[in-house]
């Protein structure tokens, strides 16, 4: 038991690590926090520095969620303890001590947990995830819709156990908890689509 806290620790350590303010910050010099959404994550590292960064700072966040998961799976795979890894990454990215636990959304953090948790149910979140931005063109909305879809997606596909199912629900709370300025945002008219060009 002292190995999995132990892990469960590392995993917010690891999920706390500010990818897109330290990236952003090396690039540029910008402050990503001080700059278009404010938001410590791959969407304004990608709006404040360039594609390159975005890219970088997704997939730096993806393997965040993805590594802790997958290393607890690998030395104890009860779902318990897998859930709790998830989380650990997860909250370590929305509240990282680095900065004042200011951190980003988790959307990419998660997504590289479920993705080792349920690759098959990930992929398919993805592709509802693709369908939505490109209707709607607002990736927090996308986001929310293929966070708040996953478990069901995961339940369909992958028959899970009622602690994984519960656990990936949550997460999903979480995402669409962290997008409530986002929400605001689009009920307003507020929210910038990727099609404006002050989005650009």
């Amino acid at each position: 038991m002292r190995f999995e806290i132990a892990l469960v620790a590392c995993a917010y350590v690891l999920g706390s690590l500010p990818t897109a303010y330290l990236l952003v910050r090396l690039m540029t010099g910008k402050d990503v926090r001080a700059t278009g959404s404010g938001n410590v994550g791959a969407t304004n590292a990608l709006r404040t520095a360039g594609w390159k960064v975005g890219v970088a700072v997704t997939t730096i966040d993806v393997m965040k969620g993805a590594i802790p998961v997958w290393l607890m799976t690998r030395f104890n795979p009860e779902s318990g303890w897998v859930a709790a890894a998830m989380f650990a990454a997860v909250l370590g990215h929305c509240y990282p001590v680095w900065l004042k636990f200011k951190g980003g959304k988790g959307v990419a953090t998660c997504f590289g947990a479920f993705l080792v948790i349920a690759p098959l149910s990930a992929l398919a979140a993805l592709v509802l995830w693709v369908v939505a931005l490109v209707v709607s063109r607002w990736v927090a909305l996308a986001s929310m819709v293929a966070s708040a879809s996953f478990p069901l997606i995961l339940k369909l596909i992958d028959r899970p156990d009622m602690v994984t199912l519960v656990s990936v629900s949550a997460a999903a709370v979480i995402i669409i908890l962290r997008h409530s300025s986002n929400i605001r945002g689009i009920l307003t008219g507020s929210e910038v689509k990727t099609s404006d060009d002050s989005w650009r």
